[in-house]
């Protein structure tokens, strides 16, 4: 049993993905995960030719099952339904890895990224894209420089679940995203609200987290062709109780 224990602990991981990408939603996947554990425990030796396997088909009909009842919940969600955030830091001696080797990222982004050194990389990936490519833009309120970095289609989506001020529905078009951008900084300004965050990889995509006044949120990415394509911020703080600011 020990050393059926460690095997699982060892498969946890790729476990938790596969049920984390069917759900979107971490505390519900670490439940399947543990259910996985619990029938791994009663099962017969012989019915398991290849434990990894045969938790993966188990996980996977778990996650399937799980879902079904988590969309009779989400149907009666309070705005739009985002995914709970995984948030890790930008790794060591090179903060682009764990970003560059996710195959979520956009190829664009990898061919360009793969051309820099590791320093280079970091510079880019947090100067350019959080600093000069969007942060200091919404700072400065200025909307040109704001949509020469969104592409024509971005997309916005907030997911504030009742509990915070949030979208109702996704804003589209660079023009109109840009100008929702620029009018919530004027109101946070107005507000005194103070902002402090960090990057960070957010579900294996560029992101950014922040505190805006006492108010958590969690901003990730999508990019392709060196634009902006999607924006998803989760500020349902029942979604971000794990979440943590990533070192600098």
């Amino acid at each position: 049993m020990d050393d059926l224990a460690t095997a699982f602990e060892q498969l946890r991981p790729q476990l938790l993905r596969v049920a984390y990408g069917t759900l979107g939603s971490l505390a519900e996947a670490e439940d399947v995960v543990q259910d996985a554990w619990l029938r791994l425990e009663r099962a017969a030796p012989e019915e398991i030719e290849d434990l990894r396997a045969w938790l993966t088909t188990v996980v996977a009909r778990l996650s399937l099952d799980a879902l079904k009842a988590a969309r009779r919940k989400r149907e009666e969600y309070v705005g739009q339904w985002l995914p709970e955030p995984i948030v890790e830091r930008l790794g060591e001696g090179d903060p682009a890895d764990r970003v560059t080797l996710d195959e979520s990222v956009a190829t664009a982004l990898l061919v360009v990224l793969e051309r820099l050194s590791p320093a280079e990389r970091t510079a880019y990936l947090l100067h350019d894209m959080f600093g000069l490519a969007f942060v200091e833009a919404c700072g400065m309120g200025d909307l040109d420089r704001l949509m020469e970095v969104l592409d024509p289609e971005v997309v916005f989506r907030s997911d504030g679940g009742g509990h915070v001020p949030a979208s109702r529905f996704p804003l589209e078009g660079a023009e109109r995203v840009a100008r929702a951008l620029l009018a919530l900084e004027r109101t946070r300004r107005r507000d005194g609200r103070e902002m402090r965050g960090a990057p960070g990889a957010v579900n294996g995509q560029l992101g950014f987290v922040y505190f805006e006044g006492r108010h958590l949120n969690v901003l990730s990415f999508t990019i392709d062709a060196g634009r902006i394509v999607a924006l998803d911020v989760v500020r349902n703080p029942e979604k971000l109780r794990h979440v943590r600011l990533p070192d600098r």
